[in-house]
Parts: structure tokens; C-alpha cells; sequence
């Protein structure tokens, strides 16, 4: 009977040293978990906000490239219509030098025609004083102007053939002075024409100018805020690996010191059980009980109730109205730009060598690109009605000449084309700036 009790002792003992070690362990592991659980929840919040301002980084760096661009296109155009400009004022003084010249011109030839016509009637009256025809120097002097004087007396068939001789002449220089005032005129014209073209390029330089400057200054506040954006993740980021780096210090410190204290419960456990054993068989030994008495089973070894750790989470233009609009906030106007593909890779144009393009997209040929022009745009096509306008149909304004300028109808009052201030633009012509300058041509290709 004593023998059976102190087996039962054993047997409780290495029980109760299982059963009592087993919720210290668990109730240290499950606040690691939990512990660890949330610090993950906090790490995946904190990765996904990084994530988002990456993103954002990653938005802000395209279109401060963008905009990078889009300052290099304007910078081009400037230079290229400052060189307009210049080989412009260079026509113009070189044209009023002309201009000068053929007024000196015209003004000896004025001088020598009145000598000629002084010598006409020198003669005249020499004829009338020797008995010549009254009528010939009525008729001459009776003309109402110089030429008129001249055509008569072409016509008086009673002039001899000396002064015939003269009067021919004097005819050939009459001729040759209304020519070189028409030499004259057509000069003018044209430098009135170059005037306002350079008058109209000054405004564009001016307005592409300040445009320049206004995406200069947005490009700057956009980068102070990128840097500051930068320094604000890469805090961030190093207070999460500070923190990762912490947490999993301490997991595994805890862990060390869960399984040394496992260890060491096994060990007492086992030594508590060999003890009782021990304690057991010297029980058995003694002469109150039989010699043949079994021999006591094993008490079986406390088993650990470790928790296994659970793992981390794991952490196409479809025609001519829409094709240019890839141009929009990425283009710059040229005068005179846009006729080689260097200009076009650049998206540097002006209105009509932009419509050639557009047009060129969905397969029309609007003739050759070097000498398209206004003028060869407004002969394009047929000729329709401001009232039965058609998306596709090109419009035409008054600028700084008639037809000086030209876009595609895109319906709704607006068009598309390539614009002095904003490069490639939908702009509105049903009021406003465009509305004045329309003239009602339009052009159906």
C-alpha cells in the first residue's frame, strides 16, 4: 500500500510540474504575439503610406520632367524666333535702303521729264512764232495733265520727225517712272506686310517669355517640395527600420529566454521525477512489501506546451480633330517651325505647318511640307459656308494680315491649332479674341 501511494506521489508530482509551468510559457508567448501582431499592423500602415508618397514622389518627378521638357521647347522656340526676328528687322532695313534709292530715282526722272516738257513747248511756241499750224499748239497747250499733253502730241500728225523723236522718249520715260512707282508701292506693301508680321512675332516672344517664366517658377516650388517630400520619407523610413530592427532584437531575446526557461523546467522536471523514482525503489526495497512487486512504470516526462511562432504577412488619334492633342502642354510655337522632322520631334510648329502634320496623320497630303503657308491652305480645298462648318474644316483668322492665321474646326465654337502663347491649344472662337479675328473662311479638305 505504501508502495502504490508514493507511486501516485510521483506520478501527481511530475504531473502538477507540467500542468504548473505549462500557462507561465503560454501567457509570455501569446503577449509576444500579440505584441509583435500589432507592431506588423503598424509596419504594413506605415509601408503603405510610404508606398503612397513614393508614388506621389514618383508623379511629381514625371511631371517636374514634363515640365522640364516642356522649358526646353519653349527656350528653343524662343531662340528660333528671335533669329526670325532679327533676319526680319535685317529685310526691313535692307528694303527701306531700296526704298530710299528708287525715290531718289523716280525724283531725277521727275526733274528730267519737266525739262523735257519745258523743251516741248519751247518748241511749240517757236513753231507758232514762224508761221507753224495754231492748232498744233492749241492742242498741245489745251492737255489737262503731262501726260495727257504727251498723248497728244503723239497724235498731232504735223510734228516733224525730230520732235516725234523726243516725245517717243519722253513716252518711254513716262512709262519707265510709273513702273518704278509701282516698283515702289508693291515695296512698300511688302514692308508694311514684314512690319506687322515682326509687330505680331514681339507679341508671341512676350507671351511665350512669360509663360517660361511662370513654368520656371512652378518648376522651382515643385522641387523644394519634392526635396521635401525626400527627407520627410527617408525619416520615415529609418524610424521603421529602427523599429523593425528593435522588435526583432527583442523577439529573439524572448525567445532565448522562453526556451532556456523551457529547458531549464524540463531539467527540473526530469530530476523531480528520477528523484521520486529513486525515492520509489528504495520504498519498494523494504521488507514491508513483497519482493516480487512490480517494479514502478516510468513516470512519463513533462511535456513543453511551446507555441510555434506564427510568420510575419507578407509584407490612338482616331482623325484629324483629335490627332494633335498628344501636342497639348507639349508643344511650343516657331515662326516658320514645324517643315523638318527635327522641329516636329521637338513639337515646335506654327499654325499652318501643324494643320499639315494633323492632316498628314490620317493620310492626307496637303502638299509639300517646306512651302506650306496660309495661303496654299486657304487653296487647299472647297471653298464652304461659316454656317455649314464641319469638325475637320479649316478656319481662318485676320492677325497680323488677312488669312495670317489657321486651325482645325473641332466643333462646339472651338478649334484646335498651333497657338503664338501656348503652342498646341484648343482655343474658342465663338467669343472673345478668336471671335473678332475669324473672317468667315473656311476650307473643307
Amino acid at each position: 500500500m505504501k508502495k502504490k501511494m508514493l507511486l501516485l506521489n510521483t506520478t501527481v508530482l511530475l504531473g502538477l510540474g507540467g500542468v504548473l509551468s505549462t500557462p507561465a510559457y503560454a501567457s509570455t508567448i501569446q503577449d509576444m504575439e500579440s505584441q509583435k501582431s500589432q507592431i506588423q499592423n503598424q509596419r504594413q500602415d506605415v509601408q503603405s503610406n510610404i508606398k503612397a508618397a513614393s508614388d506621389e514622389l514618383t508623379r511629381l518627378q514625371a511631371e517636374q520632367d514634363q515640365m522640364k521638357a516642356q522649358l526646353e521647347r519653349l527656350t528653343l522656340a524662343e531662340e528660333e524666333n528671335n533669329k526670325k526676328a532679327q533676319k526680319t528687322e535685317a529685310d526691313i532695313k535692307e528694303t527701306s535702303k531700296q526704298v530710299d534709292q528708287l525715290e531718289k530715282e523716280i525724283k531725277l526722272l521727275q526733274e528730267k521729264l519737266e525739262k523735257r516738257n519745258d523743251i516741248l513747248k519751247d518748241r511749240a511756241r517757236s513753231m507758232q512764232e514762224s508761221g507753224g499750224n495754231v492748232e498744233y499748239l492749241q492742242v498741245l497747250l489745251g492737255s489737262s495733265s503731262f501726260g495727257d499733253f504727251v498723248d497728244r502730241a503723239l497724235a498731232v500728225s504735223t510734228i516733224v520727225d525730230a520732235d516725234r523723236g523726243i516725245l517717243t522718249e519722253t513716252k518711254n520715260m513716262q512709262d519707265e517712272l510709273k513702273t518704278k512707282q509701282a516698283d515702289v508701292k508693291s515695296k512698300l506693301a511688302s514692308l508694311e506686310d514684314m512690319k506687322a508680321e515682326l509687330d505680331e512675332m514681339t507679341v508671341q516672344l512676350a507671351a511665350q517669355k512669360k509663360q517660361k517664366d511662370a513654368l520656371a517658377k512652378e518648376l522651382k516650388d515643385k522641387e523644394a517640395k519634392n526635396e521635401e517630400l525626400k527627407a520627410s520619407l527617408q525619416s520615415k523610413d529609418s524610424s521603421l527600420a529602427n523599429e523593425q530592427s528593435t522588435l526583432e532584437q527583442n523577439i529573439k531575446d524572448q525567445k532565448a529566454a522562453e526556451e532556456a526557461a523551457r529547458k531549464a523546467a524540463e531539467q527540473a522536471a526530469k530530476e523531480a521525477a528520477e528523484k521520486a523514482v529513486e525515492q520509489a525503489q528504495k520504498a519498494a526495497a523494504a521488507p514491508s512489501e513483497k519482493a516480487d512487486s512490480p517494479s514502478p512504470k516510468a513516470a512519463p516526462k513533462a511535456s513543453s506546451n511551446d507555441v510555434a511562432p506564427t510568420s510575419a504577412p507578407a509584407p490612338k488619334a482616331s482623325n484629324v480633330v483629335t490627332v494633335g492633342n498628344r501636342w497639348i502642354g507639349n508643344s511650343a510655337y516657331v515662326f516658320g517651325g514645324g517643315r523638318s522632322q527635327s522641329d516636329i520631334n521637338h513639337g515646335l510648329f506654327d499654325c499652318s505647318s501643324f494643320v499639315h502634320w494633323a492632316y498628314s496623320q490620317v493620310g492626307v497630303n496637303l502638299g509639300p511640307l517646306g512651302s506650306v503657308s496660309t495661303e496654299t491652305l486657304k487653296h487647299a480645298g472647297m471653298q464652304v459656308s461659316s454656317s455649314q462648318m464641319q469638325p475637320g474644316d479649316l478656319v481662318f483668322f485676320d492677325t497680323y494680315k488677312k488669312d495670317g492665321h489657321v486651325g482645325i474646326y473641332v466643333g462646339g465654337g472651338k478649334f484646335i491649332g498651333a497657338q503664338s502663347s501656348t503652342g498646341v491649344a484648343i482655343a474658342n472662337m465663338s467669343s472673345g479674341y478668336w471671335k473678332q479675328k475669324f473672317n468667315g473662311r473656311v476650307v473643307r479638305i
